[in-house]
């Protein structure tokens, strides 16, 4: 393998490690296992996304560095021998580490929220969600006044 796809590989593997522990997870995951499955890779590859997250997020403050070296060297190795397999080409591999590097743009800025209710009067919580599952409200227990 030459050094300009080892390199794609190694800046792959770090970002979609650094992705491991942010809140866009779920769409570095679902982008990996979209990618791995069209690569031909088998279930357990897939499944060793959640065991690299796991083990990163159980270590310890002093383990962080050598754990998130450790790991993106696991993936690194994974993409290299999906290249070198013929799997992946380095076309494929580029465009895997653009759409990482673009997700781990947008996991570093905040979302900002605006919310304004109009409107008559509101004697409780006001909840603006997609979808809302298992929510309780406990009564008010004080008298209202209309």
């Amino acid at each position: 393998m030459d050094a300009e796809l080892a390199a794609m590989a190694a800046s792959g593997a770090t970002t979609l490690v650094s992705l491991m522990v942010t809140d866009s997870w779920t769409h570095a995951r679902a982008l990996m296992g979209r990618f791995l499955a069209r690569a031909g890779a088998d279930t357990t590859t897939i499944t060793g996304l959640d065991d690299a997250r796991a083990r990163l997020l159980l270590t310890g403050t002093a383990a962080d560095e050598r754990a998130t070296s450790g790991i993106a060297a696991e993936w690194q190795t994974r993409l290299c021998g999906l290249v070198e397999a013929g799997a992946l080409t380095g076309e494929e591999l580029s465009a895997l580490g653009a759409s990482l590097r673009r997700l781990a743009a947008a996991a570093g800025r905040p979302a900002t929220v605006h919310n304004t209710v109009s409107g008559g009067t509101q004697h409780g919580p006001i909840v603006q969600a997609g979808t809302v599952t298992g929510l309780v409200f406990a009564p008010d227990p004080s008298p209202r006044r209309e």
